[in-house]
């Protein structure tokens, strides 16, 4: 039996007494940023940092000089940093599948060949030859090399994956689709529900369609189900349209030109019917929502370049370097990992916002929800011991102004604290004027004017002096003092995207690392699995549901009653 260490308890720990009697004195003294801000005037050059074309101001969240240095003091005190070169080293952190946590190897340079040995395997070596091979089956795809059955070039990618296999590529998709040179959209299914199938494949030609399945094991209940629906599909399709006459010989030849695969089983996938030579696997140490950066994203080489997404894994990696290289008193991914934790355990912040000022973002905080929550949603600590402390954060968010007309209010003058951060990029590759007015900048206007309002609000007074009667008048102030980050970049290339998912990686990492916690397993995920599977039966099993519970066997009697 593996023997675990123990992590350390944090509010055991010197420095967290040190915070929470430092939380105690600012709230009894009364915070306000207003003042903090009057009193310090070189706050923001002390609070502001560059990580290479993102820039980070942290002056409007609710830390003094003394804040930031017990924060610090509460990273040493833990050991995070030991932790942080265990996990880069390929050390088994992941606990409870005794495995290496090593995404951070998915972007290391082919030139760092030999330099990290894992369970006996060259993991940097072994990276770039699935990479080299999926860069060459993009390049065929892309010149129009690989064609479907009919002889047509591709000009279509349906994936289909659940989970990490999806919400990664989707996000980056979306968030580059500026980027996509040749002709090739890529549509997105996850969801076993029937109607998000048939909607994807509307209006697509299946003799110009590759399909990419996306599951490790290929065994992903959903995926797979989707997998053979899509392939009833295009097979369907190509039948009717005349392309293939249905015999077996022409249908496997239709599967092998329009189906490849992400994947380890190489048997599975050539049960499928697919060729394993197509077939890209990644490793057991890659965590679902760590992999957009290994195999998974296939579809996003394909529809940017493999030069492209070289540029995307160099973001991730500068981050990276930055991480391991930057003393954490000078590390803005240390420090806002360290904010967040200020704010659940301190202040009990139970939720925090993604704000993202561009649109091309806008699935951006929905990747956060799984990378963060999936993560960091643990009530035991990484020996199985239970948590101390209060754990993870519900993270949520939609980008830019649409925000602003919906949840803004709660943020404002709600009665919750919700740290929030606002991302945006100076530059945009749609630029255009109203009426002399850069429309980009009126956008960029209302990002910093929400910073600015959150933390210094609108007093009394400036409400009176509007002439607003006295009795609206508590309706219209705002306390303000309401913590942000603001994180500014030059533009929304392949690598600022990268760079910004690996800043949220590490913020998660230090994160679960104070709260003691295993953050690269999901064991909350496999129930509900293995009881979908009990519970299927019974919509049609009097026998299967004889053996619900109460609630569940009067939810099927409904369906029974009612399905059409």
């Amino acid at each position: 039996m593996t023997t675990v260490s123990a992590p350390i308890d944090a509010t055991k720990t010197p420095a967290w007494a040190a915070l929470q009697k430092h939380h105690d004195e600012l709230v009894s003294q009364g915070i306000s940023l207003k003042d903090w801000f009057a009193a310090d005037s070189d706050r923001v050059a002390k609070l502001s940092y560059d990580l290479g074309d993102l820039h980070f101001d942290l002056s409007k969240n609710l830390i003094t000089d003394e804040t930031v240095k017990l924060l610090l003091d509460l990273a040493s005190e833990l050991g995070i940093e030991a932790r942080r070169d265990a996990m880069f080293a390929g050390e088994h952190i992941n606990t409870t599948e005794d495995r290496a946590v090593l995404h951070t190897a998915l972007r290391r340079p082919a030139s760092e060949a030999g330099a990290l040995m894992v369970d006996g395997q060259d993991v940097v070596a072994d990276v770039h030859e699935v990479l080299d091979r999926m860069y060459a089956f993009a390049e065929r795809v892309r010149s129009g090399e690989w064609k479907g059955v009919s002889g047509k070039r591709i000009e279509h990618v349906l994936s289909i994956g659940i989970g990490g296999s999806d919400l990664g590529p989707v996000m980056v998709y979306e968030a580059l689709k500026p980027y996509a040179d040749a002709g090739i959209d890529c549509t997105y299914v996850s969801n076993i529900d029937p109607n998000d199938m048939a909607e994807k494949v509307k209006g697509l030609d299946p003799e110009t369609t590759l399909v990419i399945v996306v599951s490790k094991t290929f065994t992903t209940l959903e995926t797979l189900t989707n997998a053979r629906e899509a392939k009833t599909w295009m097979l369907k399709s190509l039948r009717d349209a005349g392309v293939i006459d249905g015999t077996p010989e022409q249908d496997a030849e239709a599967i092998r030109r329009h189906f490849v695969a992400v994947s380890t089983a190489l048997d599975l996938v050539a049960d499928f019917g697919i060729d394993p030579e197509n077939a890209f696997g990644f490793w057991s140490w890659v965590g679902g929502r760590y992999s957009v950066d290994s195999a998974v994203g296939l579809s996003l080489i394909v529809a940017l370049g493999p030069e492209r997404f070289q540029g995307f894994l160099e973001g991730f990696h500068e981050v990276d370097q930055y991480f391991v290289n930057t003393p954490f008193d000078k590390n803005v991914v240390a420090l806002m990992g360290l904010l967040n934790v200020w704010y659940v355990n301190f202040f009990g912040a139970e939720s925090h916002a993604v704000l993202p000022y561009n649109q091309y973002l806008h699935r951006f905080p929905a990747y956060l929800q799984q990378l963060t929550m999936e993560s960091n949603g643990k009530h035991v600590r990484w020996d199985g011991t239970p948590i101390t402390t209060a754990t993870g954060e519900i993270f949520w968010g939609e980008p830019g102004t649409n925000g602003q007309h919906a949840f803004y209010q709660l943020i404002h003058q709600g009665t919750r604290m919700v740290p929030a951060d606002f991302i945006a990029f100076v530059n945009t590759p749609n630029a255009v004027e109203d009426n002399g007015q850069d429309v980009h900048e009126l956008f960029l206007g209302n990002f910093l004017a929400q910073t600015k309002a959150l933390a210094f609000g609108k007093t009394a007074d400036e409400v009176r002096a509007e002439g607003t009667a006295e009795w609206m008048v508590p309706a219209r102030c705002f306390e303000g003092n309401r913590p942000t980050t603001s994180i500014f970049g030059v533009d929304l290339t392949p690598h600022a995207l990268g760079a910004l998912i690996a800043l949220y990686e590490h913020i998660t990492f230090i994160e679960g690392t104070v709260w003691g916690i295993d953050s690269y397993d999901q064991w909350g995920v496999e129930l509900g699995k293995q009881l979908a599977k009990q519970i299927t039966p019974a919509f049609h099993d009097d026998e299967a549901l004889d053996t619900q519970d109460a609630s569940t066997k009067a939810l099927i009697e409904f369906y029974r009653a009612n399905r059409r």
